[in-house]
Formats: structure tokens, sequence, C-alpha cells
């Protein structure tokens, strides 16, 4: 127990109203505040849904404990100075049958060694750097609260005052010699100014924990029957420090994308009020002042605007700021900017580097409401080092696969009653850790299964789960769980940025699509959604005895009976629009990458006795080196690799363009090559290790890989995956006891990925990254990585003839175009390297070439062009 003397504090504090103290260093503005669901730019709330904006006050509205308002633009220091706090609090309910439990004050100390964004989420429960609760309870009582000691209640007062109407509370912090302090508490209670003291002397090793954040407290308990409301929250004193930049919101961030001249820009929006304005500014910045060049309303729910410019000059860089006013109550307003750079499109550069994320992870499990949680430690938010680290690759391009938000214990449960809520607030802080990435450079963010708060997710066309069905039975049977409206919700805030779809024709409930592709510095990125047309397996596969997506049934072969009629993938729609893009070469497109949420295998093993992917968090992690005996492939059909009809179907289109491809969701770092007819037939693959990781997928197959190169690791070579799809491993990440602090995320093997794109050689460079290595440094990714290759090398199908020798001459880089003439279908499509190339083909026949440059006059056709087993003659183009 650590050694506090308590003593009398001497004098009595008497505030009365709202005067702002003479020197202040900071004072609420709640009084001049209109009504909103949202508490101030100044403040981060915990939750969202637990606190509002009424009748100039603050209010606490959420029922369960330790609700927090942190203060982000001021923190207590460590230098030896005083400060002093000071707000007026009330109860919003009658506290007649009040326990004297609930209670209200201030949190001090709060994450002292943490970033300002993680000690900002501080709440509910104790732990390691939880801070010092002093407050007042609903008799009157003052307190205070070491919330790092599990007996960390000391009462400064028995004196009750009961019931009252509202308290000025008031802590003071004094300096003494030799570090110490003297912390003086007063409550001013009315009815009847009241006052009521007590204090302590903090000494030294107390006093060292008060410096950190700042929050105001409302702890309902034990039933959350008895809530609070705060107004004139001052903080004053030479021992704060001013961060006058730390906001959030209006304007929490913005993503976008520019493609083919037009840009498409959304800005993310706490959640205003009915009286505010509903339209934000895009701005500019042209020699000293700024440029409003565009207008765009704000949808709610979801709080977006939108704007499309078309004609935008891509050959330089341009600043530019998000406009926002808000109103007061006196009729004025106030206005707001979140800035940012629209890069010049890097249509000259010889390499673009594009960087992958998926598996947003915010603390360690269980989570921040469920009881001692080491806030130290067991927070990953807001995950600096990604960003740190992701900045010295300097990307062209950012890709986000998915579950940017987890709806359980990151950081918070899931709240169904209050859904929008409860995802904005958790939305809000991917946009707090990533937002000054996605400020600066292009983003594809699209959202998997978590994003819509299922576990799993085949959404069937968009249709709704059936009614009276929860958890894995309602996602086994297929489609939505929650309203078309939430759906749509979460889908504007990750993709309304992205290029207009490409068939915006919605699915079923009306909920609308976003796939569509990017052309980005000749880089043609294809974005496609997997869950949302993909069939649950459950209703076509009635014998496996599905439960969330895996087979009970022991007797049922994945490999043979899973790949049945009418099981859908990407669906028709999809499909075609694969091939069109896969064809399409214009505007001096030279790579082709598609990107979507899960890769098309499932590259995962399981312990024999296993029937689900359940047991993953609780199997023991390996020393680098270790193997996993007893281990079988998984079929788990929340992958791509299920049904392996849709899936074949996916990457032959892809292959038409010679498309790499980039996806997340698995948790499992790993590069592949996918096989359709034969091993290494089709596109090469790189699927990005979390973020965080709660959900340690592994990879240790049974046997060694075939042909796989004799120094490579076992895992390594060609398989087919427990579908029977065929793929060659190059390269995983594995769960392993890496030996680097904290553990519990380091073993799990997070990450993100890295893919390069060179123009002048055509070279792809795919690498996946430990978060701990920091590449300035010269630190190095996963053992295995890089693995590179050629563009060519996405349509490894080994060739039967060859087409005559082109040679191209007026022109450099042109595109060609392979057509059969017997069916009329385009075999496949390419910007080769230079003025030669032989093509190769796959039957014999007769062939239609198209050469040049597409979308312009200078395409050259030749017609009848038979093939033969070597090519035996030369043609040469001429432009």
């Amino acid at each position: 127990m650590r050694n506090v003397l308590l003593m009398l504090a001497l004098g009595v504090v008497l505030i009365a109203g709202c005067r702002e103290p003479d020197v202040p260093r900071f004072q609420s503005r709640w009084r001049t505040s209109l009504d909103r669901d949202w508490v101030g730019s100044e403040y981060w709330a915990n939750r969202l849904q637990d606190w509002r904006v009424r009748d100039a006050r603050l209010e606490c509205v959420g029922a369960y404990p330790m609700r927090t308002v942190h203060l982000l633009t001021r923190r207590v220091g460590k230098q030896h100075r005083d400060f002093r706090l000071s707000v007026r609090l009330g109860t919003m309910t009658s506290p007649d049958d009040d326990s004297g439990s609930s209670s209200a004050g201030f949190l001090i100390g709060a994450g002292q060694n943490l970033d300002y964004r993680a000690a900002a989420l501080i709440h509910h429960s104790p732990g390691e750097s939880a801070g010092i609760y002093i407050g007042v309870d609903t008799h009157g009582r003052l307190f205070w609260r070491d919330l790092e000691e599990e007996d960390g209640h000391r009462w400064l007062s028995e004196e009750e005052r009961f019931p009252f109407d509202s308290v000025r509370l008031t802590l003071s912090l004094t300096p003494l010699p030799e570090n110490a302090y003297s912390l003086d508490l007063s409550a001013v209670i009315s009815p009847g100014n009241d006052t009521i003291e007590g204090g302590l002397t903090l000494v030294r090793e107390l006093a060292a924990r008060v410096p950190g954040a700042l929050a105001l407290v409302c702890d309902p308990r034990p039933n959350g029957t008895t809530s609070f409301w705060f107004r004139c929250w001052s903080v004053e004193g030479d021992k704060l420090e001013a961060h006058e930049s730390r906001l959030a919101g209006p304007v929490i961030g913005s993503q976008y994308t520019l493609s083919r001249g037009t840009l498409k820009l959304t800005a993310q929006l706490m959640p205003i009020g009915t009286d505010d304005e509903r339209e934000v500014e895009l701005q500019v910045r042209e020699g000293r002042s700024w440029k409003t060049i565009a207008r765009a309303p704000i949808v709610v729910p979801g709080y977006t605007a939108t704007f499309k410019v078309d004609g935008w000059d891509a050959r330089r860089d341009v600043r530019y700021r998000v406009a926002y006013a808000l109103n007061t109550r006196d009729g004025s307003s106030e206005p707001y900017f979140r800035e940012g750079v629209i890069r010049r499109e890097p249509v000259d550069k010889d390499e673009i580097v594009a960087a992958a994320f998926t598996g947003n992870h915010n603390v360690a499990h269980p989570g921040v409401d469920r009881g001692q949680f080491d806030w130290s430690t067991g927070l990953w938010f807001p995950h600096a080092d990604v960003v740190r680290h992701v900045k010295t690759h300097d990307p062209d391009f950012l890709f986000f696969s998915g579950d940017q938000v987890y709806e359980g214990a990151s950081p918070t449960r899931a709240d169904f009653s209050q859904r929008y809520k409860d995802y904005l607030y958790k939305w809000y802080l991917w946009y707090w850790a990533f937002g000054e990435l996605v400020a600066d450079i292009p983003s594809v963010t699209i959202p998997d299964d978590h994003d819509v708060y299922h576990g799993n997710l085949w959404g069937a066309g968009g249709k709704a789960t059936p009614p009276g069905l929860s958890g894995a039975a309602a996602q086994d049977a297929g489609g939505y769980k929650l309203p078309p409206e939430f759906v749509d919700m979460v889908h504007r805030t990750q993709t309304s940025h992205l290029p207009d779809p490409y068939d915006p024709t919605p699915v079923e409930q009306r909920i609308g699509v976003y796939y569509t592709d990017i052309l980005y510095g000749g880089v043609s990125f294809a974005v496609i959604e997997d869950r949302k047309f993909k069939s649950a397996p459950a209703p076509l596969l009635p014998d496996a005895r599905i439960w969330n997506g895996w087979p009970q049934n022991p007797e049922f072969d994945a490999m043979t009976r899973a790949d049945v009629p009418g099981a859908t993938l990407l669906g028709d729609r999809q499909l075609r629009f694969l091939e069109d893009w896969a064809n399409d070469w214009r505007g001096g497109t030279w790579m082709k990458v598609v990107l979507s949420q899960t890769l098309f295998a499932n590259l995962a093993t399981l312990p024999d006795s296993a029937t689900s992917g359940a047991l993953i968090p609780s199997l023991p992690i390996l020393a680098p080196g270790e193997y996993a005996a007893n281990e079988k492939l998984a079929s788990e059909m929340d992958s791509n690799g299920w049904p392996q009809s849709g899936r074949n179907e996916a990457l032959r289109a892809m292959r038409k363009g010679f498309a790499v491809h980039l996806a997340g969701d698995q948790h499992l770092g790993s590069t592949t090559q996918y096989g359709i007819d034969e091993w290494g037939d089709a596109a090469y693959a790189l699927c990005v290790p979390s973020i965080a990781n709660f959900w340690p997928r592994r990879w240790f197959p049974p046997t060694p890989g075939a042909n796989r190169d004799p120094e490579a690791p076992p895992y390594s070579g060609d398989y087919e995956d427990g579908f029977g799809n065929e793929m060659t491993v190059l390269a995983v990440s594995n769960p392993h006891r890496w030996g680097r602090e904290p553990a519990n995320l380091h073993d799990r093997s997070p990450g993100y990925g890295i893919a390069r794109f060179n123009r002048r050689t055509r070279q792809i460079s795919l690498e996946a990254w430990p978060r701990w290595a920091d590449p300035s440094q010269g630190e190095d990714p996963y053992p295995g990585w890089p693995v590179t290759f050629a563009q060519a090398d996405n349509y490894g199908r080994e060739a039967v003839a060859h087409l005559p020798h082109l040679e191209v001459r007026g022109i450099r880089d042109p595109v060609v175009q392979i057509v059969d003439e017997a069916s009329g279908a385009i075999v496949y499509t390419l910007r080769i390297a230079g003025d030669s190339f032989v093509p190769k083909v796959f039957w014999d026949g007769s062939y239609t070439i198209h050469v040049g440059e597409p979308g312009t006059e200078n395409v050259r056709t030749l017609s009848g062009i038979r093939s033969a087993q070597q090519p035996d003659s030369t043609i040469t183009v001429r432009f």
C-alpha cells in the first residue's frame, strides 16, 4: 500500500456561477454549444453514445461504469508546478433511492506514458496507467481512488450532503518540498452553498503519478440509474501543457482517390447537431489564400460529405483543406479546417509503391470493458509504429482490405442497441490512427465482415438473414444481419471516395455497391467485393452440417463435394467487370492489380482433432524454426477457396490482364501463386498480415510442398488447399515467439504489406513487414520476403503455340491484345515493355492481334494470324 498521509485541507474555495478564472488555461464552451450527440472538438468521449450536449451542458447518458470525457488540448506535465481543475456538476435523475455508489469528478494522471490518443481511451476498467479518480458521490462525500490498485478506494470525507441539486467541485494541486504535493479538494453543495473540504499530501511516489491525461468522469453504479451533467469545466496552472492542435473534429479526417482526371474526396465529420450547417467546403491553396472549389452536403447517418471534382490538374501537389463552421447558440459560427495534400500523379515514376493493411484491432483481448485491464501494455492503438514505418517506404497508394472496425473488444463490445453510434465511435478511432496517411496519399478502404458487425459474412446478393436467427446460425443462412441503412452507412463511410461504381445497380434490400477501378500512375487497380455476392454454404451443402462456415460432418469431403451448382463467389456482374477491366489498357495503363478482402485460397492448417477454427486463439505459439505436428488442411468456407468454380472464374478473368492480387482478412501474411488447371498458371497474391491480431491462423501442412527449393521452408512449394485448389506457397509469416514486447501483440506476427511495381522492368516485388521492423534502420521484412517476379508470370500458363515475333516501330511500350478468331474471345491483353514481343497462345488456331495505343487512332489490327509451335516469322508493325 502506498504511503499516503491524509490531512485536512486549509481554506475555503467558493466559486459562484460559471465565472472564468483570472488567467484561464482552458474553459469549456458547452454553454454556447448547440445540442449535439458529440461533445466537442477539444474532447474524446468514451463512448460516443454515452455522452451528449443538451441545454448548454454536457450530459452522461451511458449506463456503464466509468464513462469519461478526456480533454485533448491540455495535459498535466512533469514539472513541479501547480494546477487547478473546477467543474459544476449535478445528477440528471433523482438520487433519492441512490445508495451513494454513483459518483462523478476528475481523472488525473491517466496514461502517463501513452500516446495522447491511447490515453484518451481510458475508461471503464481499472488497471495499470488508469490514473487517479477524484470526485464526489451522490451522497455528497468527497473521495479519491487509485485506479491502479485493486483496492484503491480512499475516502476523504464521511460528511454527507444528501440530496443535492448541483456541486461546484474544485481540485487544486500545490507543490511542496521534495517533489511532494498538497492536493486540496472542495465541493460547494447547492442548495445551501455548503462547503465540504478534504485533502491529502501526495508524497514523491504518488506525486509522480499525477502527470498525464485529464478527464471528467461519470460513474453510474451499481446499475446505471443515476447519471450526471457537467458545466463550466476550467483548467489552469503552470503544470499544464497546451496542445492546441490535438482536436478531434468536427472534421476528423478525409480520404481521396484520383483517377482519370477526377478527384473523389470524402470528409468524415463527427455527429453534428440538427441546427448545424449541413454543407462542407473543399478548398485549395492558391498562393497565400484558399479558394473554395466545391461544396457537398453532409449525409446522415454516417456524417460524410463527398466531393467529386472533374478535370483535376494532377501535374502538381495541391494543398487542400476541408472547411466547416460550427454554429453556436448565439447565432455565430466558428470555422474549423482539416488539411491534406492531393499528390501529383506519379506518371513518370519508375516504381509505384502500394502499402496494404488488414485487421485493425486496437486492444489486447479481451478489451477494455471486461474487467481489470493493463492500459500500459494492452492498448495497441493508435498503431503509431505502423504509421511511422509505412511512411519510410514513401508509398504512392494505400489499400485497407477490411476489418477497419471490429464490433467486439476493439476497444469495446458491440452495442447493437445503438449500432450507428457504436460503429462511428470505432470508425473514428481508425481515422485517428491512420488519418495522417490517408489525408495525403490516395487510398482504397473497403469493408469486410466485422465492419458490418458480422463474425463471417456471406452476403448472398444483399438479402437479409432469415428472421428469428442470430449469431452463427444467421450468418450461415446468408445475407446481412443488420438493416440495409446500417450496411449502406458503413459502405458510405469507407468507400464513397472511390470512383463511381462500374454498375451502380443496388443488390437486394437496395444495398449499394462500390466495385470499381482506379487508374493512378499507370497502375490500374480493380476493387471488388468478395463478400456481397458470395453464396452462403449451409443452404447449398446440407450434408456438410455447416457451422460458422465449417463442415461438421466428418464424412464430408470438401475437396470433392463442396463445389456445387449455384454456388457463387463474385457473381456475374463482377465477373463481367473483371473481364472488361482486364481488357482495358487505355490511359497509359502498364500494370494491373486486383484489390479484394481475402485470398482466393484457404492457406491455413488446424490440429487433426479440430472441427473448426474456434481453437485458433488458444493454440500454442512456437519458437522460430519449430514446426507444429499433426496438422491438417483447413476447409473454411469464409475463405475464397470456396466455392472452387467461382474462384477459378475470377482467376481466369484476372489473368487475362496479367493482374497481381492484394488481399487481407486471413490474419496470416503469405505470398502464393494460384493455380487453376495446373500449379502456377494464374496470378501471384500477397495476403497481408494483420495490423494487430486476435486470430493467429497458421500454415504447418503435414507434408512438405512439391517442387520446392531445397533451401526453402518445408511449408513452401506446391499444394492443394482444403478445397483442392492448386497453390504454390512462397512465403508465410506464421505466428512465432519473436522475442518482442508486448508478446501478445508481436508473437501473432502482425504487420502490413508492401507491393512494388517497376514501370521499366515490369517486375513486381511483394513484401510482408513486421510492425516492429524499422525500414529506416535497414531492418528486414518477415523471412521469405521480398518475393520478386515478372508481370508476365501472372499468366503462368504454359504455351501450346506462339504467334509471330512482333517488332513495333514508331511507338514504344504498345498494348498487344490477342483475340481467338474461332470464338471471338479475348485471350489476353498486355502493355509490353519496349517494342518487341512474342505472343504465346494456348491452343492452335487463327488469331487477331491488336497493337498500339487503345483509345487513339494509333492501333493496328492484324487478322488471320496462324499459330506455330515456335515463332517462325516476324511481323513489323509501323506507326
